[in-house]
Parts: C-alpha cells; sequence; structure tokens
C-alpha cells in the first residue's frame, strides 16, 4: 500500500472516529480527550527527552495519569485548570533541583490542556456540539486552504526557519478558507452574532496556524521529522492535532469570557 493510500485510509477513519465521538458526547468523548492528551505527552517527551540528560524518572508519567483520571471523571473546569498548574509546577520544581531542562513540564502543560480544551467545549449538550464542529469546520478549511492556496499561488515564505514549505499566501488563503467554513457551519447551525462568530473563525485560523508552527519549531528544535509514527502515513498524533489543540484553548478562553468556564460552548452557540 502506497503512503498516499495511508494517507487517505487514516483521515478517513480518523475523521469518522472524531465526528461520532464527538456526537456521542459524555464519557466516549472525554475517554477521546484523555486519549489524545496521553498520545501528545508521549509523543512529546519521546522527543524531547535526552538519554544522556538528567531524568525525572516516572514523575511526570504519573502526573500526567493523575490529570487524565480527573479528566476522565468529569472534574470540573477551574478545579481541572488548577490541577494542571500545580502539576506543572511540581514537574518544573523537580526538574531544576535536578538540573533537568524544562521540556518535561511544558510537554505536561501543553498535553493537559490540549485534552482539557476539547473536552469542556464539548460538555453535553447541544451548544457543545456545535462548537466542537465549529471548530473542526475552522481548523480542517484553514489546512485545506493553507495547502492548495500556497501550492497554487507560492510567494514567499512564512516562516522558512521553522517550517520552510509554508507561504504568506498560503496563511492567507488558510484564514480566508476557515472564516468561510466557520461562518458556513454557524449559518447551518442557527448561530445568531456572526461578526462575532465570524471574528472568532478568523482568530481559531491563526492561532491554528500558530499552533502548526510550533509544532514544527519543536520538532526542529529536537531534529524529528515526525512526533512519532502512531498514525500510519501521517507520523505522530501531534503531527494532526497542533493546530487543533491550539484552536481548541483558543475557543475555550473565549467561549469562558462570554459564559464561564464551566460551560463555554453556551457563550458562542447559546441554545
Amino acid at each position: 500500500m502506497s503512503n498516499l493510500q495511508q494517507r487517505v485510509i487514516s483521515a478517513i477513519v480518523m475523521a469518522a472516529v472524531t465526528l461520532t465521538l464527538t456526537w456521542l458526547g459524555a464519557l466516549p468523548f472525554r475517554l477521546f480527550c484523555a486519549a489524545i492528551a496521553a498520545a501528545i505527552f508521549y509523543e512529546w517527551t519521546r522527543m524531547c527527552r535526552s538519554a544522556a540528560g538528567a531524568t525525572l524518572g516516572f514523575l511526570p508519567e504519573a502526573l500526567i495519569a493523575t490529570f487524565i483520571v480527573a479528566l476522565i471523571a468529569g472534574l470540573p473546569a477551574l478545579w481541572l485548570l488548577l490541577l494542571v498548574a500545580g502539576l506543572a509546577a511540581i514537574v518544573a520544581v523537580a526538574a531544576r533541583l535536578k538540573g533537568a531542562a524544562q521540556w518535561e513540564a511544558s510537554g505536561l502543560a501543553y498535553a493537559a490542556l490540549s485534552g482539557f480544551s476539547l473536552a469542556h467545549l464539548r460538555d453535553d449538550n447541544h451548544a457543545g456540539v456545535i462548537a466542537i464542529l465549529f471548530l473542526f469546520a475552522v481548523v480542517w478549511a484553514t489546512d485545506i486552504g493553507a495547502y492548495f492556496v500556497g501550492r497554487a499561488v507560492g510567494g514567499p515564505k512564512l516562516a522558512p526557519s521553522i517550517s520552510p514549505g509554508k507561504t504568506q499566501s498560503g496563511a492567507l488563503g488558510g484564514a480566508v478558507g476557515g472564516v468561510v467554513a466557520g461562518l458556513a457551519l454557524a449559518i447551518v447551525a442557527g448561530g445568531g452574532n456572526l461578526a462575532m462568530l465570524g471574528l472568532a473563525a478568523l482568530a481559531l485560523s491563526i492561532v491554528s496556524q500558530i499552533g502548526d508552527l510550533f509544532e514544527s519549531w519543536v520538532k526542529r528544535r529536537h531534529g524529528c521529522k515526525d512526533s512519532s509514527n502512531l498514525i500510519p502515513g501521517h507520523g505522530g498524533v501531534m503531527d494532526r492535532v497542533d493546530g487543533l489543540v491550539a484552536a481548541a484553548f483558543a475557543l475555550y478562553v473565549i467561549g469562558w469570557i462570554a459564559a464561564g468556564a464551566d460551560q463555554p460552548a453556551m457563550g458562542l452557540f447559546p441554545n
């Protein structure tokens, strides 16, 4: 089977599983978010740990496991955020005492906030379904628009020292595609404030592209081409969700400001 065939099959399977679990919500979706957090943490530590450097033993793994249990149990948002801050602080202090780099602490925070944002955006209501679908529409359209516009138009590179393949034209095309897709989803779903949702879609598209560049920087910093080989034809989970999880956290913050920490989707798509 060719690499292209593997990519297509993997993409179809991932999309089907993701949309099914998004529709189900509740415990199945929290388990899905927990799996994403665990995979991101695994790939982050796989890339960033030095065999010759100081190690923290199994402390980071024990702490990310603590977060995952709390996430699956449905701990309220603010308590979960305090837990993430506390766990990351413990790892940071341990790394400092051992003379190790702070990659473990940043990886734990990155992985935990990724799972947290998706889980609490979805919550267990209709607004959560629409908010997650809005997120998917913006991020996926941004990726597609950036790829095709970048290939068709070319031009100056966006960040050549981090990701040589990305162009400024692609970034602009991705942003336009993300806004159009987000507004289309909002209109179909009966979203009220389209001006606000259009601005939100633009912000998410930009954050998504920054998240993509951030993951590329981490890989380049540690000499990795892919974060792992967990997904046939695609590389690692981080390679697939880098922009998504960054945008998810941004959308969570927007919803938190609008409606509170525990039901952020209600601030975006009130019933």
